[in-house]
């Protein structure tokens, strides 16, 4: 796989990214300032710090870290899904942040490979945080040559959410669990005007649930060899893209689904016009409570033959970590201050209980005013987990990716096409 990160990626990169979009993004701090050398300044660069899940109590933890340590300086760069833009360009200028908070996805794949940031196992170490972290995170974290991109941080659930409440108006008496029982129920909702599954059809929601669906068929082996390579040619994985095809023509997912976005998706259930939605943790946490007192959590209805036995679930320990810089690990001491108290128990529980976080880290705490998150970290034996690709396809065929999702989601697209669009994808991989 060719890594858009090598030198020549980077100035590829950095030349397409206008500064109308590159230092705004920066919240009016230029990228010289995001290199503050002070080494009692600490720079993190995050996700979290606007309306994104888990920021009111990131911005308060923050505050009382810079209380804990008054000698240090805590300067914080929000930028949202252009995160990895912003700092490839920053890194080029070696003027980046210390520490990077952002999800193991598409371009971040390739960091610690071309040196953008730093393998941290040995800091895990040794700082005595390796016990903190769940040993999936461990694995998910650790690429193929066994170094530990970052401190795994976020973590999430991704069941289906059912708005029981429509399914009762339309006359569905149970959850569906086999596709031809969610054909019926879709029929059903529809004649009371009421959208199946909505789903963002146009965006990355689309392609996790896309990706669940064709799993159907396939083991874990399977799909990881799948999403690596961009072979859908095995029977498992043509067996799938059928399936998503007749669920699709059967009216299974809501009108449009081709046009819209995560933003829509949620918009619809959490107003009830959809009756379900494929919603992770972050979804959930943000359902009304009138909506939550009548929906339940399951897994993705199952085909005959499917390889499960239980529908099925994505789950990820790859949400958010922090990654140390070549900047970060010239000031060493202020970034372990940071990370143990982000990685303290009273900190990991802020999270679980005032945003409703799932962690990759080790807690007894329960999301008790987010239940559908809670519902969901208890889903055992009833489901089946299916392989999040994210940590497979490579970073120059996650973008067409979405494109080629969108035309799956079209109504009328046969098997052979949907298949064609994504194998199309990895040709520039």
């Amino acid at each position: 796989m060719h890594s858009p990160l090598t030198r020549r990626g980077f100035l590829a990169a950095g030349s397409g990214l206008a500064a109308a979009t590159a230092l705004p993004a920066l919240s009016g701090c230029s990228l010289v300032a995001a290199a503050d050398s002070d080494p009692h300044t600490l720079v993190v660069h995050s996700q979290l710090g606007t309306t994104s899940p888990g920021s009111p109590t990131y911005l308060a933890g923050l505050d009382r870290f810079r209380k804990e340590n008054p000698g240090l300086k805590v300067k914080n760069l929000i930028n949202g899904d252009d995160l990895a833009q912003v700092y490839e360009t920053s890194r080029l200028a070696r003027k980046e942040p210390d520490v990077v908070m952002v999800n193991l996805y598409d371009k971040t794949l390739a960091w610690t490979d071309v040196g953008a940031t730093v393998d941290v196992k040995g800091y895990l170490d040794d700082w005595g945080l390796r016990d903190r972290v769940r040993p999936e995170a461990l694995a998910a974290w650790t690429d193929a040559k066994g170094r530990l991109r970052a401190f795994p941080y976020f973590a999430t659930n991704w069941p289906i959410a059912y708005n029981r409440a429509l399914l009762d108006r339309a006359g569905v008496d149970a959850i569906p669990t086999t596709g031809d029982e969610l054909i019926a129920a879709a029929r059903k909702l529809r004649a009371k005007g009421i959208a199946p599954v909505t789903v963002g059809g146009n965006d990355w929601t689309g392609q996790k649930l896309l990706a669940q669906i064709i799993q159907t068929f396939l083991t874990e082996d399977e799909a990881r060899h799948v999403y690596s390579t961009g072979d859908f040619g095995s029977r498992g994985a043509r067996e799938g893209i059928e399936y998503f095809a007749t669920l699709r023509d059967a009216g299974v997912f809501a009108d449009k689904a081709q046009g819209l976005t995560s933003d829509l998706m949620t918009t619809q259930f959490n107003t009830e016009s959809a009756a379900m939605e494929s919603a992770m943790s972050s979804a959930l946490a943000k359902v009304p409570e009138k909506v939550v007192r009548h929906t339940e959590v399951g897994g993705w209805p199952l085909a005959d033959g499917a390889v499960h036995d239980k529908p099925t679930i994505l789950r990820t320990y790859t949400l958010i970590g922090f990654w140390i810089s070549p900047n970060g690990a010239k000031k060493i001491d202020a970034v372990e201050k940071f990370l143990r108290f982000m990685y303290r128990r009273d900190t990991v529980s802020r999270f679980i209980q005032e945003s409703g976080r799932d962690m990759a880290l080790r807690s007894d705490t329960v999301s008790t005013d987010f239940p559908l998150v809670a519902a969901a970290q208890k889903l055992g034996s009833d489901v089946s987990q299916v392989l999040l690709p994210d940590v497979y396809v490579p970073p120059a065929a996650t973008q067409p990716l979405i494109t080629a999702t969108s035309t799956s989601f079209t109504r009328g697209t046969s098997a052979a096409k949907v298949r064609a669009a994504l194998e199309t994808a990895y040709r520039s991989a």
